[in-house]
C-alpha cells in the first residue's frame, strides 16, 4: 500500500501537465514522474516485481484522478 503520497508540478508554468511524485511503499522511499499520457517514469534503482508494479500503478492512477483530475 502507498502511504505520504506527494506530488508537486514537473514544469514550473503548471500549463504543462506532468508530475513528480514521491511516497513509501512497503517502507521504502520511491520517486517517480508522471506523464501526462498516464505513464510513470520510475528510477532504474527500484525494481518492483511485475505484480507489484501493476498495483502500485493502479493505485497511483487513483490518487491522481483524486487529487489531479477531480
Amino acid at each position: 500500500m502507498i502511504s505520504h503520497f506527494q506530488l508537486t508540478p514537473l514544469y514550473q508554468t503548471n500549463q504543462l501537465p506532468g508530475w513528480h511524485l514521491s511516497f513509501y511503499y512497503k517502507g521504502h522511499s520511491v520517486k517517480a514522474v508522471y506523464h501526462k499520457n498516464g505513464t510513470i517514469e520510475w528510477p532504474e534503482s527500484h525494481a518492483f516485481s511485475e505484480e507489484e508494479k501493476q498495483a502500485v500503478e493502479a493505485q497511483i492512477h487513483e490518487l491522481m484522478l483524486f487529487h489531479v483530475y477531480d
